[in-house]
């Protein structure tokens, strides 16, 4: 790294950390800490929305992505849209009827509160394993670019994050997620006015060499439920995928309760189903573009394609922003799980068993200690992964464990709404048993014991169809 890209790199890092303690205000109540006063503007929801579930393997995996096949992720954007709508229109009314300060607490309404204790259990198991290899995938090009090692870079990302994080809660999240979701697109766009100017003949070169390559195809309509980049896997498995990541993972949902009343969630969740569109042609773009530079030769692994492009082509100082956009990436989805986790852990399962369960200021306390104790969590799961080899199960179990946790919560709330008769055993029961039954059938496609007959987009809408099967079956035992 050159002197101009660390000055960059630093100079980014120094200003989130002042901006979210600035922006953060007076952390007065738990509900200030948890739901930012409930008072966010929807369209700072809206793109901490989007920043949140974009990790650093989305700005670098999405690039590698069009670079050996084409735009089928836009088919799975689509999905995405569809399900975030649904969301709007069923969930976010049942949420904002009553004063809930996580999406589990909904679950308590409706069946009792070891069903909220034992949603947000799960909740808290996916999102630590997910958030860990998504915080170690980010030091991999910043270790490259700037040879920082592995633990170095994690704890220093790790530090800055909690820091601002620890200070603001979730209003500090949410405004530092706005300014970095701006980074990391500002960054892609960079790198594609790079490739125009590289690239014989521009734009026009870029078009014609990718779409004769096939890289613009969209749709593909043939194909089978193994196959991710089957149209209905992308439309109808990517619809369920988003209804359960955006509609009963609390990471999501927390963002949507802080938001002034209904209208504005439902504008905040809805927009960033397009933003996510729009962001997921660009890095599609640029994957296509690099497709064109590199003369599709190929590379020992494909998420290498984008960092090998900054260190190799950008001058000084941009190849600084593309880091710290890589960083932003990280470091909202990070910061966005400390709050999160810490607001399920203090609200639906400490709270509910300590003698100062209303005791505002203990909660507010409380939540910045969990806060404190989740950072270090992560920050010692990623620092693991150093030690494991690429493509070892550990890390594809990690990444790909919301597919077979999804489908079961999703299924406990479409039980509560579709079944009267289902109560705490029940709902229970079927997430439960959906859990296990997906979870073994991953684990069977996964290392080999059975042919892989569905991807695991479909996870979303086979592990939900099975809790509320089981649960309304065990209702209707239990009444006979």
């Amino acid at each position: 790294m050159r002197t101009l890209d660390l000055i960059v790199i630093l100079a980014y890092i120094a200003l989130v950390t002042a901006m979210g303690a600035a922006l953060a205000g007076r952390q007065r109540t738990a509900r200030d800490y948890f739901l930012g006063g409930r008072g966010l503007p929807w369209w700072a929801i809206c793109f901490s929305v989007v920043a949140t579930e974009t990790s650093a393997l989305t700005v670098i995996s999405l690039p590698a992505t069009a670079y050996t096949s084409d735009f089928w992720f836009l088919q799975l954007a689509l999905g995405y849209l569809v399900g975030r709508t649904v969301v709007a229109v069923v969930l976010l009314p049942r949420y904002f009827r009553g004063e809930l300060v996580t999406a589990y607490a909904l679950l308590e309404e409706r069946f009792g509160p070891l069903t909220r204790r034992f949603a947000s259990i799960i909740f808290m198991v996916t999102r630590v394993l997910a958030d860990s290899v998504r915080m170690f995938a980010a030091v991999i090009p910043i270790k490259l670019i700037t040879g920082i090692p592995y633990w170095a870079a994690t704890l220093v990302t790790g530090v800055v994050t909690v820091a601002y994080t620890y200070v603001g809660g979730l209003k500090a999240v949410v405004w530092v997620d706005v300014v970095q979701m701006v980074v990391y697109a500002v960054g892609g766009i960079i790198a594609l006015v790079l490739l125009v100017q590289l690239v014989p003949d521009g734009w026009d070169g870029i078009v014609s060499v990718a779409a004769d390559a096939g890289r613009f195809q969209v749709l593909h309509l043939s194909g089978g439920f193994a196959d991710a980049r089957w149209l209905l896997t992308g439309l109808v498995g990517g619809a369920f995928l988003s209804m359960a990541s955006h509609g009963v993972d609390h990471l999501i949902v927390q963002r949507l309760l802080a938001a002034r009343g209904l209208r504005d969630a439902q504008r905040a969740i809805v927009g960033s189903g397009i933003l996510v569109f729009l962001q997921f042609t660009l890095f599609l773009v640029v994957g296509a573009a690099l497709f064109v530079h590199y003369g599709g030769r190929s590379f020992a692994t494909p998420d290498e394609i984008f960092p090998r492009f900054i260190l190799e082509s950008f001058p000084p100082g941009l190849s600084g922003l593309i880091v710290a956009g890589i960083l932003a990436a990280m470091m909202s989805t990070v910061s966005s799980s400390l709050n999160s986790l810490s607001s399920a852990l203090a609200n639906d399962v400490w709270a509910p068993l300590a003698r100062r369960q209303h005791d505002d200021a203990y909660l507010l306390r409380l939540g910045r200690r969990f806060t404190l104790f989740w950072a270090a969590v992560l920050v010692g799961g990623a620092s693991l992964f150093q030690f494991l080899q690429q493509g070892t199960p550990v890390v594809v179990v990690a990444l790909q464990i919301a597919s077979f946790t999804y489908g079961g919560l999703l299924g406990g709330f479409l039980l509560g709404v579709l079944s009267s008769r289902a109560r705490e055993r029940d709902a229970i029961l079927g997430m439960a048993c959906a859990l296990v039954i997906m979870g073994t059938l991953w684990a069977s496609q996964q290392f080999g014991a059975i042919p892989r007959v569905v991807d695991t987009l479909w996870f979303a809408l086979i592990g939900s169809l099975l809790a509320v099967a089981i649960g309304m079956a065990s209702a209707r035992l239990r009444s006979t």
